[in-house]
């Protein structure tokens, strides 16, 4: 396949690997084929139905290499669902009457793009599938070939998602300054609230990180510096049941013996729950472009805090979120190691006109491949039966509940 140009966009919310990955794109098509060029579009697929987009120039693609020293998305994300065609027309993306993805796959066909990369998550890149897919029908060839991108770690077959060894270390770091507040107040509860709507994988990382970490320090608990006041306390995921009163009763045991608790919660814990005693009460719960409860309406970690602190008699309650923190940060050196190594095959399948999402295939022995889109989908739960979970979780005391599938 004779490749003159190829497309880079960014989709999705944030993670640490989306600057990072466009780096190690651009520097692999550099290694392997400076003659080709390389198109970014802005804010991704609204700056592909907008046509806004740039050439990566020579001084760029020189100093490629400085992206891997920084977070977010250089380019620009947007949450735009193609075949959502209300939404695109209400935001002015495309006119009334207007098919988004038929919109979007002219401009690539009017761009002259024989590749597009896509670096986001299981919709991102199943639309980008939809896009060749048309322009296949209407005999214009376009490989595409995407990057996987979800700090939840949940696509499915994929072992391991880009950014997500990234965004449980940062979020460790966050909890270490936030849990300096358990002597602030006396009988203090900390609940610091996790990323991951359907999948605890997040949560459970930066649970098992930030103890990692914790074990590095030094104490005097003659000072009232103590191992046991800054530990983790219990951990809440969407898989796993748990009795609330039993819970209870075992962090009120914590509280009463050194005066704080501190709890990890995946956002997406207890959403079901939560949503239904919302609806109970008139409210309307709203959703986004891509039919999701919005978890800042629904917010869990309020709701959570406010049960255990009425069980656990908390004289105050600090609900602190590390998203933001952690998903803008920049790729640390596992998660650049496995970008570079993904975004070589990329290219090399890229060449070779092979399509699809490029990861490890944990269904053909974790094999490093451009894996089918028609395989690709989201919401890959945590397995709360790996050993370091239960070892985590037995370290804490908190007996593992049943796993329960998570819908939401």
């Amino acid at each position: 396949m004779s490749i003159k140009r190829v497309g880079i966009l960014t989709a999705g919310g944030l993670a640490p690997c989306l600057s990072s990955a466009i780096g190690a794109l651009i520097e692999a098509y550099t290694e392997q084929a400076p003659e080709i060029e390389i198109v970014c579009y802005r804010s991704g697929y609204k700056g592909l139905l907008l046509g806004d987009s740039f050439v990566v120039d020579d001084h760029s693609r020189k100093n490629a290499a400085i992206l891997h020293q920084h977070g977010g998305s250089p380019i620009g994300n947007s949450r735009v669902k193609l075949t959502n065609v209300a939404d695109c027309v209400k935001r002015g993306l495309v006119s009334e009457g207007q098919d988004p993805l038929q919109v979007a796959a002219e401009r690539l066909q009017s761009d002259e793009v024989d590749v597009l990369h896509t670096i986001g998550g299981d919709d991102t890149n199943t639309t980008a599938a939809d896009l060749a897919a048309y322009l296949a029908k209407h005999e214009y060839q376009l490989t595409v070939v995407g990057l996987p991108k979800t700090i939840d770690n949940d696509v499915i077959p994929i072992k391991q998602s880009l950014g997500a060894w990234t965004a449980a270390e940062e979020g460790a770091k966050f909890f270490e300054n936030v849990v300096g507040e358990h002597n602030a107040n006396p009988r203090m509860l900390i609940v610091h609230e996790v990323m991951g709507r359907n999948c605890g994988w997040l949560t459970a990382a930066t649970a098992a990180k930030y103890r990692e970490r914790l074990q590095t320090l030094n104490f005097l608990p003659e000072m009232g510096l103590s191992q046991e006041r800054r530990d983790v306390h219990g951990v809440f995921v969407p898989e796993m049941s748990f009795d609330l009163e039993e819970e209870a009763k075992r962090l009120r045991a914590i509280m009463d013996e050194i005066d704080c608790v501190n709890i990890f919660i995946s956002e997406g814990a207890g959403v079901d729950t939560i949503v239904k005693e919302m609806e109970s009460r008139g409210e309307s719960v709203p959703k986004d472009a891509f039919g999701h409860y919005k978890l800042d309406a629904v917010n869990p970690g309020k709701w959570f805090g406010k049960q255990f602190a009425d069980m656990l008699g908390a004289e105050k309650t600090l609900v602190q979120k590390s998203g933001y923190f952690s998903r803008a940060a920049a790729a640390n050196a596992d998660d650049i190691a496995l970008i570079g190594r993904c975004a070589k095959k990329a290219v090399e399948c890229a060449m070779r006109g092979i399509g699809g999402v490029v990861g490890e295939d944990e269904d053909q022995n974790n094999e490093l491949r451009a894996i089918e889109f028609e395989r690709i989908a989201g919401g890959k739960p945590f397995d709360i039966n790996v050993d370091w979970f239960g070892d985590l979780l037995s370290q804490m005391g908190q007996p593992k509940g049943e796993v329960l599938e998570t819908s939401h």
